[in-house]
């Protein structure tokens, strides 16, 4: 009797609060994002965009039995046909388990892009919709890269799960605001939606515009990506900055995986802080003319190139050191011997004024910029427990701090702005629906890092490294000055420090147009095979990406050049065999004078009106000269020494990675750097 009176009030009295109770457990809204903003570069090209793939499925008791039995071989033909992931046989089973178990949501296909889903809607039972065929498509929205790799990593990614680079920074204006759809839980826990009319519509994100400049990030990521192969690299990055205004117009961060290929897996360019090596002595050395301690003409004796520090030796690169030469010659030459001497003497007494004047000039703290990830600096203070007797020096040629290579671009394109530090940004509008929202002016981080007085100095400094026989000199450009500083610093290896693997980070940075800066870069390459030094296998890269937007930016370009060059009625040519270049000057008709009739190599000058031509001899056993010939004559002459010849670029040679005049190991690898100019 109890039984009975509990399922009549149930059933009767108690029917309406259960049936909600039921309804809540199995139908609920659930959200329903909307269409993410595009990424777009600064002229307008698409680096990122939402593109909608769906799930396709079936209501299997929804088609008529006539239909079903009439259709479905005809269905399973075509599923076959456009996917091709099972054979037609496969798929009429699938439709037939699914008729037979009464499957209210069959899965069909997924990640079926648009194009395909269009074609799905005209096949059999699926083109008679969702009410007469059962046909259910569920959309998803991911995120595609047209350029793919191109400045992959600054652009990021949008996973549920994470976000990071511009996707996450600016999230909140592209992803928009969420709307709701009912939806009702079948068997499994699958969600199918009650209703498409149920549905509040979301609100799409808006679009942002970066300062990314695609051809300019294609001719870095293509310079970059040489360089690294060519000297098998860990990685390395470049950036490249607008001067007035700090937009990033350019920033590509390649690495290798256990295959040996390259790909954008971290962006190093922001979230890996380094000992940067020798681009530090600009700061520590600008900071010293600021505070009136140094003079760029006063002399410091290098010695034999080498000074003792408490335990620790300090050695310059070149053997024998460069004897008493003047600070501006020191720096030109990357002298760490020169420099960290006048830099002790000037702050031995005080090494914290030093620390302040550097944080003063904008160095040591976070630029905040909009991409997530960015590391800590760091400029030790004399009070941190690891300051010893050697930070001082060994601070003064850049190591014992920490920088990211955007922090030290930072404050490299300060000196070229005259002294205003411009926080780097990355975006420059938000756009709604194609209506500008909002957008993004220049900042100034620093108004002045120093006086002008200060300014100038340095900048004569930066220029005299590429103009002035400095360690950059093989960067010169007739057509474009350019200034900069390389570097050059050994990789600690955690707890073996230097010693255990000597691991080297090559680096350049600077700017041009040298007399009217308008673009900063740097460009470093960590741990690369056969050369460590800034100048080989940094400033090549450097190099290629300043030509490239002096070839493309008529600004640039100084109308007066071709009337300086009038003057010369001949080409100008290589150095080589000579036979083949009295072939070439005879069957074009360019006068030449010639020193010695017999000559084997010789070498040629452009003069005026005519080339002289004239010996060059080689000693046995020792490395020949082959500076200034084709890839072709200088192979054979270094072959035929007994070394191994390693070429990278293409023109002329114009770097050998060992010296001329040294003595010959046989079977030893020499590399030489061509260009073209």
């Amino acid at each position: 009797m109890l039984i009975i009176y509990k399922l009549i009030d149930i059933q009767l009295f108690q029917a309406d609060e259960w049936k909600t109770r039921t309804k809540e457990l199995t139908t609920t809204w659930r959200k329903v994002e909307g269409n993410r903003g595009n990424i777009f570069s600064e002229d307008g090209d698409l680096l990122a965009t939402s593109v909608p793939i769906y799930e396709v499925r079936m209501d299997m008791k929804i088609a008529s039995e006539e239909l079903f039995r009439a259709e479905y071989k005809k269905l399973a033909d075509s599923l076959h046909t456009l996917f091709k992931d099972r054979s037609s046989a496969s798929y009429q089973e699938l439709l037939r388990q699914g008729r037979a178990n009464a499957n209210r949501y069959l899965l069909i296909a997924r990640n079926v892009n648009y194009l395909e889903m269009q074609r799905l809607k005209k096949f059999p039972i699926l083109s008679e919709g969702r009410y007469s065929g059962g046909v259910i498509y569920q959309r998803n929205m991911i995120r595609k890269k047209p350029y793919r790799i191109l400045a992959s990593r600054t652009i990021g990614y949008s996973r549920d799960d994470m976000k990071v680079g511009l996707e996450a920074g600016f999230n909140n204006y592209l992803e928009g605001a969420t709307g709701k759809r009912l939806e009702t839980r079948l068997a499994g826990g699958v969600w199918r939606p009650v209703d498409e009319s149920s549905e509040f519509d979301p609100e799409d994100g808006k679009d942002i515009i970066t300062s990314i400049d695609i051809n300019l990030q294609d001719v870095a990521e293509t310079a970059l990506l040489r360089q690294l192969s060519a000297y098998n690299a860990h990685h390395g990055t470049v950036i490249v900055m607008e001067v007035k205004t700090g937009f990033i117009k350019a920033i590509a961060n390649l690495s290798r995986d256990e295959n040996g290929n390259y790909s954008e897996g971290f962006n190093y360019a922001i979230g890996e802080a380094t000992e940067p090596g020798s681009t530090f002595k600009l700061p520590v050395l600008m900071a010293a003319l600021e505070d009136g301690l140094v003079s760029i003409d006063d002399l410091v004796d290098t010695k034999d190139g080498t000074v003792k520090y408490y335990d620790r030796v300090m050695r310059d690169s070149k053997e024998g050191g460069y004897g008493k030469i003047s600070v501006e010659r020191a720096f030109e030459l990357s002298s760490n011997v020169g420099i960290s001497q006048v830099i002790t003497e000037a702050y031995e007494k005080d090494p914290q004024k030093l620390v302040k004047r550097l944080k003063m000039m904008g160095l040591g703290g976070m630029l905040n910029i909009e991409i997530p990830g960015e590391a800590k600096p760091r400029i030790k203070n004399v009070e941190d427990k690891d300051w010893t007797g050697v930070t001082l020096p060994w601070m003064s040629i850049g190591y014992e701090v920490l920088q990211t290579p955007l922090q030290t671009l930072t404050f490299y394109n300060a000196v070229a702005n005259n002294g205003k530090m411009m926080k780097p940004q990355f975006v420059k509008e938000i756009r709604n629906n194609g209506e500008v929202d909002k957008t993004f002016k220049p900042v100034v981080l620093n108004a002045s890092i120093a006086t002008q007085g200060t300014i100038k100095k340095v900048k004569y400094l930066l220029d005299g490294v590429v103009s002035r026989d400095g360690t950059a000199k093989n960067l010169q450009n007739h057509n474009l000055k350019i200034a900069g500083k390389t570097g050059t610093a050994q990789i600690a290896m955690g707890i073996g420090g230097y010693k255990k693997e000597r691991k080297y980070l090559a680096s350049f940075a600077g700017y041009f147009p040298a007399d009217d800066p308008e673009y900063s870069c740097i460009v470093v390459v960590y741990a690369p095979s056969g050369g460590i030094y800034g100048n080989i296998v940094a400033g090549p890269i450097f190099r290629e990406i300043a030509d490239k937007i002096y070839s493309t930016n008529f600004d640039l370009q100084d109308d007066a050049f071709p009337l300086e060059l009038a003057k010369y009625q001949v080409p100008v040519s290589k150095n080589g065999f000579l036979s083949d270049s009295k072939e070439v000057f005879d069957y074009l008709k360019i006068p030449y004078q010639m020193e010695n009739e017999n000559a084997l190599w010789v070498k040629t000058e452009t003069q005026e009106n005519s080339i002289l031509i004239s010996d060059l001899d080689f000693i046995d056993n020792l490395v020949p000269n082959v500076k200034g010939m084709g890839a072709m004559d200088a192979i054979y002459l270094l072959e035929n020494s007994g070394m191994k010849v390693k070429i990278i670029g293409t023109g002329v040679v114009k770097q050998m990675s060992i010296q001329p005049g040294e003595r010959v190991l046989k079977g030893s690898e020499i590399t030489l750097n061509l260009d073209r100019a």
